[in-house]
C-alpha cells in the first residue's frame, strides 16, 4: 500500500481579519473622540452662550450707555413785562439755531416784523417738566416785552425758549449722544431708517438668511465686498458689545448674541437703542452718536424739527459718516441723500411732491456744531458741582445740568474784550496780544453769575483768569473803608483832610501812601474823596473808623481768603481774582444782602427727573441805608469822578455806580460796575505783571462800557429807604436852602443830617432857634 505522502496544512492569511479589525477599532476610537470632542464642544458653546447671554442682558438691562452730563444755558422766560430787548431777542434765536422764515408753521422758525416777533418755540425737557414748542406773537416796546399771544389771540402768561446746549462737564469722554425715546422720534426717520438699512427687520430674528444670501450674490456680482448682510440687531450688538475686525469668530459670535438680544428684547427696544447708539460724526475726541445729537450737531436743531431732506441725509451718514461728511464732502453727501430719498420714494413713504422738493433743498447743514463753547463758565460750574456730585456720575448717569449762563451777555463779553483789548494796544502803541482780560458778570438781584472770560481768547481753555489770577485790587478796597465810616455815623457831606499821612505798622515801620497824581486835595467831602478815589484821604478816614471796623466789613462783604490785617489793604494791597471781587460786589449791588454767586439753576436725571434746585440765598449783612448811601458815593464816581467818561459814554439818563482800580506802575487796571439788574467786573493787566500805561479808567472801564452799550440793561427805578432824607449841602457840607448856588443833594439817613449854615456859603452851623427865627434874621422876613 503506497505510503501516503503527508501535505502541509494550507496556510490561511490572517491580515484581512487584522486590517479590519483595526478599521473597526479606528472608527470606534474616531467615534470616541468626535464624541468626547463634541461633548466638550457643546459644553463649551453651551456655557459660552450663557456668557454671551449674559453680557447681552446685562448692559442691555442696565445702563446701555455712558452718557456725560450735559449742560445748558439759562432759558429764556417770555412774559408780558420781561425786561429783554427785540435786538437781544432776535440775538438769542439766532444763537439757539433759530431760523428767521416767511411763516413759523414749523417749531425752530420765527418772523421778525416792526416790532413784533412771530416764534415757533421748540419743545424741551426741562428740569421742572416738559415743554412743548407753541406758536407765539411777542410785541415789544422800549422797556421789554410789552404782550404775548398765541396763534388764536389769547393772552399767554409764560413760555420758555429751549436753552442752549453748552457741551458736557467733562468733555474727554470719547462717546456723546442725546436720548430719544421711540415715540418721539419722526416718523418719516424711523421708518426711512428701515426701508434703507433692513426692511424685513420686523420678520427675521436677528440673523436675516435672505440678506446674508441676497449681499453674498451682489458681492460676487460686482467683484467686491459691496453689500453687507447685517441686519440691524446685528449692526447694533457689533456697536454696543463687539469691535469692527473682520474675523470670522467675531461673525459668530455677532449672530449668537443677535438671536440672543432678539430672544429677551422687543423689536422696538432694539430699533430705539440702535437709534440712539448708531455713529454718525466725529468732532474731535469726541464721537458723534445717535440721531438726537447728530440733529443738533448738523443741522443746530432738535430731532423733531428736522426736514424730510435733513432726516434722509442723516441716514444716509450711517453708511460712511466720514465718508459721506456733508461739512468736508457736500457732493458726496447731496448725492447718497438723494440715494435715499429715492428709496423712500419707491416705497411710498413720501409722496412725489415732498421727494422733489427734498432734492431741491440744500444740505442746509449749519456753519458750526450746534454746541456753544464757554470754557471759562464750564471751569467754574465744573468747580461747584465737584462739592455735590462724584466725577463718576457726570460721566456716565446722563444728568442735565441747567446754567444761570445768559448766551447773549456771554458772546457780548468775549467779543467786546477782544476787541476792545485790540483797540487799547493799538491807541497806546502797545505790542499786539500784549495785554491779557478777565470778566465777570452777575445779576445782583439773585447772584446767578452770567458769563465768565478768562482770556482775550474766549475759547482758550488753559489758565482762567477769571478764577484764578490773584491781582492786586487797588482802589476796588476802598468802598469797604466809607462803607465801616457810613456804619459809625458818618455823613458823605462830611469833610476828610486829604494831606500827607502816615501810619505806624506796629513793626517799628511807617506807610506813608501818596495819591495817584502825588498831589494833596485839601479837605474834600467824603463823597469827593470817594469819587476822585483819594488815597491820602481814604487811608486817614480808614484809620479814624478803626481798622478793626473797616476789616470787619470787608469780612461781611464776603471775601473768602485771609485778609493781612495791615493797613495798606485799605488802599488794595491784597490780591483777588474776578470772580472774587464780584462777589464783594454782588453784596453791595445785592443792597447788603450775602448771595453766594451761583452757576448752577438745577440738576435733573433722565428717569429720576429733578435732583437738585439751587434757589436763592441770601443774608443780610449791612442795613439797606447804609448801602444806599455807599451806592450814591459810588454812583458819584461815574458823575464826577474817576469814573465820569461814562457820561458821554453811555446814556446820560442811566443810573450807573462804581469804581475803578488801578495798582503800582498801572499793573493792573479794574473796574467794577452796575446798571440795572447786571454787574459787571473787567480786569485788564500782563499775565507777567509788566507795568502798562492803563489805569482803570482808560484801561477796563472802556471794555465795560462797550459792553453795556451793546447790552443795554433795562434801568430800574431805585426807590429810598423809609429813613432816609435827600438833604442840599454847600461845598462845606451844611445843609443850604435850594436856590443856592453849587448846592448838591446827598442822602443822609434821618436824624443824622449836617447842621445848617447861616449863609449859603459858611460853614458855621445855624443858631439854635426855631426855622421861623432864622429866616427872619437871615432873610429879613418872616
Amino acid at each position: 500500500m503506497a505510503k501516503k505522502i503527508p501535505q502541509k496544512p494550507k496556510k490561511t492569511s490572517s491580515k484581512p481579519k487584522k486590517k479590519s479589525n483595526q478599521r473597526r477599532h479606528l472608527w470606534h476610537s474616531f467615534v470616541s473622540i468626535s464624541l468626547k470632542i463634541g461633548i466638550v464642544a457643546a459644553c463649551l458653546v453651551f456655557f459660552w452662550m450663557i456668557y454671551l447671554n449674559a453680557v447681552v442682558k446685562e448692559r442691555f438691562e442696565g445702563r446701555r450707555f455712558q452718557i456725560p452730563a450735559r449742560v445748558y444755558s439759562e432759558a429764556q422766560e417770555i412774559y408780558a413785562g420781561a425786561p429783554v430787548r427785540q435786538s437781544e431777542f432776535i440775538q438769542l434765536l439766532n444763537q439757539l439755531g433759530y431760523r428767521s422764515s416767511a411763516s413759523v408753521s414749523q417749531e425752530g422758525r420765527y418772523v421778525e416784523h416792526g416790532n413784533q416777533v412771530r416764534v415757533h418755540t421748540r419743545g424741551f425737557r426741562f428740569w421742572d417738566g416738559e415743554e412743548s414748542g407753541r406758536w407765539l406773537n411777542i410785541q415789544f416796546d422800549a422797556n421789554g416785552i410789552a404782550q404775548v399771544t398765541d396763534s388764536a389771540g389769547q393772552s399767554v402768561l409764560l413760555s420758555r425758549l429751549d436753552p442752549l446746549y453748552m457741551g458736557q462737564v467733562y468733555p474727554g469722554v470719547a462717546e456723546d449722544r442725546v436720548l430719544y425715546r421711540l415715540e418721539e422720534m419722526p416718523e418719516t426717520l424711523v421708518l426711512g431708517l428701515l426701508l434703507v438699512e433692513d426692511d424685513r427687520f420686523f420678520e427675521h430674528h436677528g440673523v436675516s438668511i435672505r440678506g446674508i444670501a441676497r449681499a453674498l450674490i451682489a458681492n460676487i456680482i460686482s467683484g467686491r465686498v459691496s453689500q453687507g448682510g447685517s441686519t440691524l440687531t446685528q449692526q447694533l450688538v457689533k456697536n454696543l458689545y463687539l469691535t469692527s475686525e473682520k474675523k470670522i469668530s467675531r461673525k459668530i459670535n455677532e449672530a449668537l448674541m443677535s438671536l440672543i438680544l432678539e430672544f429677551h428684547f422687543s423689536k422696538n427696544e432694539i430699533l430705539e437703542t440702535y437709534m440712539n447708539e448708531v455713529y454718525v460724526a466725529q468732532q474731535g475726541s469726541r464721537s458723534i452718536h445717535g440721531f438726537g445729537l447728530a440733529a443738533q450737531f448738523f443741522f443746530a436743531t432738535t430731532l423733531q424739527d428736522l426736514d424730510i431732506h435733513q432726516q434722509a441725509l442723516l441716514i444716509g451718514l450711517i453708511k460712511g459718516p466720514s465718508y459721506y461728511n456733508p461739512r468736508r464732502n457736500p457732493e458726496r453727501a447731496t448725492k447718497r441723500r438723494n440715494t435715499v430719498l429715492e428709496v423712500w420714494l419707491d416705497s411710498g413713504l413720501i409722496n412725489d411732491a415732498q421727494y422733489q422738493a427734498a432734492l431741491k433743498a440744500p444740505l442746509d447743514v449749519a456753519d458750526k456744531p450746534g454746541q456753544a463753547s464757554f470754557p471759562a463758565f464750564m471751569d467754574g460750574l465744573r468747580r461747584q458741582l465737584q462739592k455735590d456730585y462724584r466725577k463718576d456720575d457726570l460721566m456716565a448717569e446722563g444728568l442735565s445740568i441747567f446754567t444761570t449762563l445768559s448766551p447773549v451777555a456771554q458772546t457780548t463779553i468775549e467779543q467786546q474784550v477782544a476787541v476792545g483789548l485790540a483797540d487799547i494796544e493799538r491807541d497806546h502803541r502797545l505790542e499786539p496780544k500784549f495785554l491779557q482780560s478777565a470778566a465777570v458778570m452777575t445779576r445782583p438781584s439773585t447772584g446767578d453769575v452770567l458769563a465768565v472770560v478768562g482770556d482775550r481768547d474766549a475759547r482758550a481753555s488753559g489758565f482762567n483768569r477769571a478764577l484764578d489770577a490773584q491781582r492786586s485790587i487797588g482802589s476796588l478796597m476802598k468802598p469797604a473803608v466809607y462803607l465801616a465810616a457810613i456804619e459809625h455815623g458818618y455823613n458823605l457831606s462830611d469833610l476828610i483832610s486829604d494831606a500827607d499821612v502816615t501810619v505806624g505798622a506796629g513793626d517799628g515801620t511807617t506807610w506813608q501812601p501818596k495819591n495817584y497824581d502825588k498831589t494833596s486835595h485839601g479837605n474834600p467831602m467824603l463823597i469827593d474823596a470817594m469819587a476822585n478815589s483819594y488815597n491820602q484821604a481814604t487811608a486817614r478816614l480808614g484809620m479814624e473808623v478803626g481798622l478793626a471796623n473797616v476789616f470787619d466789613v470787608i469780612d461781611r462783604l464776603g471775601i473768602g481768603n485771609q485778609v493781612a490785617k495791615v493797613p495798606a489793604v485799605m488802599l488794595g494791597a491784597h490780591g483777588m481774582s474776578p470772580m472774587q471781587v464780584a462777589q464783594m460786589y454782588q453784596t453791595i449791588a445785592g443792597n447788603g444782602f450775602y448771595t453766594p454767586l451761583n452757576f448752577i439753576r438745577a440738576v435733573s436725571h433722565p428717569e429720576q427727573g429733578l435732583i437738585q434746585r439751587f434757589d436763592l440765598s441770601v443774608k443780610k449783612q449791612f442795613e439797606p441805608e447804609h448801602i444806599h448811601i455807599l451806592q450814591r458815593a459810588m454812583h458819584e464816581v461815574t458823575v464826577t469822578g474817576t469814573a465820569r467818561s461814562l457820561q458821554w459814554r453811555l446814556p446820560k439818563n442811566w443810573w450807573i455806580a462804581g469804581k475803578t482800580g488801578t495798582t503800582d506802575d498801572n499793573r493792573d487796571a479794574w473796574f467794577a460796575g452796575l446798571t440795572g439788574d447786571r454787574q459787571l467786573v473787567i480786569w485788564v493787566g500782563n499775565d507777567d505783571n509788566k507795568p502798562t500805561p492803563l489805569t482803570g479808567s482808560s484801561g477796563a472801564l472802556p471794555i465795560w462800557a462797550k459792553v453795556m452799550q451793546v447790552l443795554r440793561p433795562i434801568q430800574e427805578r431805585r426807590t429810598l429807604p423809609a429813613n432816609i432824607v435827600e438833604i442840599d449841602v454847600n461845598k462845606a457840607g451844611r445843609q443850604v436852602p435850594s436856590w443856592c448856588d453849587d448846592v448838591r443833594t446827598i442822602p443822609f439817613i434821618a436824624g443824622n443830617e449836617p447842621a445848617r449854615g447861616l449863609t449859603c456859603h459858611s460853614n458855621e452851623p445855624k443858631p439854635d432857634t426855631d426855622d421861623s427865627t432864622w429866616l427872619q434874621k437871615l432873610f429879613g422876613r418872616p
